[in-house]
């Protein structure tokens, strides 16, 4: 993918090999820049460094109420909240304009973690209970879009979930540039049964919207749906719900396949179900069949492919 395909992802700076910590230092990712980077278009953040504050610097953490805490230095005890919050207001703000499909923070930074940054309490004690200041306006302007961390990214059901949601969103995007009742409709057709591996309930609501797109204000229509199909893609794809979506599948070829291919389906499907084969395998017999015996509407489904298959995302058990 050249740049101007790329999908525009927001990221901690740091994580890209910047030398913007606190120590002068970087938390260069590589998975980050040299796989997800063939496909995200990368816009870095650093609010230490953006806000104003030198590199290098005192460390800095959060202390008090962990509903609003104070962002003060380690040793010297000088508080920078304020500093830090006047900028991340208008810092997001203007990433409005970068049209970004989601946002990778640094994990555990009193600034940029997005859960479970220690907040310290007046005797110093801590505990994991809260979030960056800036990770937390981001958050509040733009709730829709799929968020991680770099350390949970190493979950590869985590990892799998956010990428996956980012490529909807970009497509999602790429249709109401120019929005249409009939280029609705052909999003959702072409992403029942991804939804449907995600949220069972979030797919007949959003089908009911759909159904009466032609009767509503656009303009009203497209926000509803869009927080609608984010919410879906939050809830984690299970093992249980891609049995039950790829069973769903094979019943598109009940005149087509022979005995021996249902079998072999089953069988393959049976063992990944019990955790011994990844979900790629059932996938790419499933996907060879939708080729061998033409089969138009599974053709259109992103669920059998969702994201490029260079990423690896289905590869586990």
């Amino acid at each position: 993918m050249d740049k101007d395909q790329k999908i525009r992802i927001g990221i901690s700076s740091c994580l890209l090999g910047n030398k913007v910590r606190y120590d002068g230092g970087h938390q260069h990712d590589r998975y980050l820049t040299r796989t997800l980077g063939d496909y995200f278009d990368y816009v870095p953040v650093c609010p230490e460094v953006e806000c104003g504050l030198p590199t290098p610097r005192e460390a800095m953490r959060l202390v008090g109420d962990p509903e609003s805490p104070r962002l003060v230095t380690r040793k010297t005890g000088i508080d920078h909240t304020d500093r830090m919050l006047t900028w991340a207001a208008k810092r997001v703000k203007e990433l409005e304009n970068d049209q970004l499909c989601g946002f990778i923070f640094k994990s555990k930074s009193p600034s940029s973690g997005m859960e479970r940054v220690k907040v310290y309490d007046d005797k110093s004690n801590p505990r994991n209970v809260g979030v960056g200041l800036f990770a937390a306006a981001f958050k509040r302007n733009f709730p829709l879009l799929p968020t991680e961390e770099e350390g949970r990214l190493h979950d590869q059901r985590l990892r799998e979930n956010f990428i996956e949601s980012v490529f909807v969103l970009k497509r999602w995007r790429d249709t109401r540039k120019k929005p249409s009742p009939a280029k609705i409709v052909r999003f959702h057709t072409e992403h029942k049964l991804l939804l449907r591996s995600h949220s069972e309930a979030h797919y007949r609501q959003l089908g009911k919207l759909v159904a009466n797109v032609g009767k509503q204000d656009l303009q009203t229509f497209l926000p509803k749906y869009e927080e609608q199909l984010m919410e879906a893609m939050r809830l984690k794809a299970t093992t249980k719900k891609h049995t039950n979506i790829l069973m769903h599948c094979l019943g598109h070829f009940k005149k087509d396949l022979t005995s021996g291919e249902k079998a072999e389906f089953l069988e393959i499907l049976d063992e990944f179900k019990a955790g011994y084969l990844p979900l790629i395998v059932p996938i790419t017999l499933m996907n060879h069949f939708v080729r061998k015996y033409d089969e138009q509407y599974l053709q259109s489904q992103h669920y059998l492919n969702p994201h490029p298959i260079e990423l690896k995302l289905r590869n586990h058990a």
